[in-house]
């Protein structure tokens, strides 16, 4: 043996202080599931075996060995053993997507979240109300939103709120009526397209050919 494997021997307390090298950043397939194991342990619940059981039905398939390993290292541990806490983005992903695409594992985080920030399940609430009138086309329930908003302590929504005040009549109309301007704007896109496409390289009559003739 070398010098530094000795030395790893001898220093070493627990056998996890071996595992460096090969085994060091190996994946597990307990890593989808650790930040619902750490908010579960946050809750209080410290029972390996129960949140083995709770975790099975989400999709976890090792063994509970794997999770008894991992609560015993937390319990163990001198300073908490958490993984780190979903970024902003993704929560903002998980709020604004169809409660249904979320997987098992999804919800279970965000309801944690939702659980620390009450202004959080606030917004929450009044995006996937919103969500549901837009895509329903609902346009009669706005006004109702709209105090909704105003009752809850989210200045980020009341300018919002502000800005479909100041034109809501249209806003109703596009949220209630099957017609818009969706062909319109995609029109005007493709000219810019195209325009940019010949920037500094064609007059006004091949401009035109082209946006007349293009599919």
């Amino acid at each position: 043996m070398t010098y530094r494997t000795v030395k790893l021997l001898a220093d070493a307390t627990t056998p996890e202080d071996l595992f460096h090298g090969q085994w060091q950043g190996r994946p597990s397939v307990l890593d989808e599931y650790r930040p619902y194991l750490d908010d579960r342990w946050n809750q209080g619940c410290t029972n390996a075996w129960k949140a083995w059981e709770e975790i099975v039905p989400l999709g976890y398939p090792g063994s509970y060995q794997r999770v008894r390993a991992y609560f015993r290292t937390k319990r163990l541990s001198v300073d908490p053993v958490t993984a780190p806490p979903p970024s902003p983005r993704t929560v903002a992903g998980w709020i604004l997507r169809h409660p249904d695409s979320l997987a098992d594992v999804e919800q279970l985080r965000l309801k944690a979240v939702l659980a620390h920030c009450p202004e959080l399940e606030a917004l929450t609430g009044h995006v996937r109300s919103f969500a549901q009138i837009l895509t329903e086309r609902q346009g009669q329930r706005l006004p109702e939103w709209l105090d909704a908003v105003r009752q809850d302590d989210l200045p980020g929504l009341h300018t919002l709120a502000a800005g479909i005040d100041r034109d809501r009549a249209a806003v109703i109309a596009g949220l209630t009526l099957p017609w818009n301007s969706g062909v319109v704007e995609g029109h005007v896109n493709r000219i810019k397209m195209l325009k940019r496409q010949m920037f500094g390289r064609a007059g006004f009559v091949l401009l035109r050919k082209r946006v007349l003739l293009a599919p």
